[in-house]
């Protein structure tokens, strides 16, 4: 991810809001429904530059970011592609839903040949009579996915760092469906190392699941989070904790005094 100055599971079924019919989604478990829109649609007044909302999404959501201490997101070309693909099914069909097209989101980003260990999906739909000024369509929708906290969870969400996002206007129904992807890809995934040299197995704590290493074994993980790394010594040695990063290893080794320490290169 390139740098700048500023800086899978929660599921939230859609609902209406306001008028606007929101929905998030992460990764690839769970269901939500499919909604048809039912009003009529009629010929807006004003029409917004899509590609130029789009863009608007993208830059107001790096500055949400940017204002809750997060990195701003990097634009990745396949993300787009999906979103792109998504809203244009939405508007095509005004089928709303994160499986309106019989696919998750991971599905779509997996399709779209985005390699991913992270995926998560914001949708929203605004309807307006007299239309839209391409800033109004922005704020509408980037202060919609602010007001809920599972969409605003996806935007804060401090392990991705890529977006991509578009809309598409529905010539039947009138809505405007917006659809913003996350993603975290798989060449960013954490992967570290522990080795025990020493002669007693020793229990670990990785985020909720807890492991038994025996001696001589050397174990790897992948992870798409940082999780804590917890080490509980046996016999009431105490413990220690660590984060650890993508390419650290970490030795479980007795000092001279016989004590168990943990050894981190």
């Amino acid at each position: 991810m390139s740098q700048h100055f500023c800086q899978w599971l929660l599921l939230v079924p859609c609902v209406l809001l306001s008028g606007v019919s929101l929905g998030q989604v992460s990764e690839e478990n769970a269901s939500v429904r499919v909604e048809q829109q039912t009003h009529q649609a009629v010929k807006p007044e004003s029409s917004p530059d899509l590609a130029e909302a789009a863009a608007g999404i993208v830059k107001r959501t790096n500055d949400f970011r940017c204002d809750q201490d997060r990195e701003p997101l990097d634009v990745n070309p396949k993300l787009k592609e999906t979103a792109r693909y998504f809203a244009d099914f939405m508007a095509r069909t005004d089928q709303y839903g994160h499986r309106a097209d019989g696919q998750s989101p991971a599905q779509r980003a997996s399709h779209h040949d985005y390699d991913f260990c992270i995926v998560a999906e914001n949708i929203a739909y605004q309807f307006s009579s007299a239309g839209f000024a391409t800033e109004e369509l922005v704020e509408a929708t980037v202060e919609g996915w602010k007001q809920s906290p599972g969409h605003r969870e996806s935007m804060l969400d401090p392990a991705v760092t890529e977006i991509g996002v578009a809309l598409a206007y529905g010539e039947q129904s009138g809505n405007y469906y917006a659809v913003q992807m996350f993603g975290r890809p798989r060449s960013m995934s954490i992967e570290f190392k522990i080795a025990n040299n020493a002669d007693v197995t020793v229990d670990y704590r990785l985020g909720d699941q807890t492991f038994p290493l025996p001696p001589r074994v050397t174990r790897t993980h992948l992870q798409c989070r940082a999780s804590e790394l917890s080490f509980q010594w046996p016999d009431g040695q105490g413990s220690k904790t660590v984060q650890p990063n993508d390419g650290d290893r970490y030795s479980i080794e007795r000092d001279d005094a016989g004590q168990l320490q943990l050894d981190a290169g």
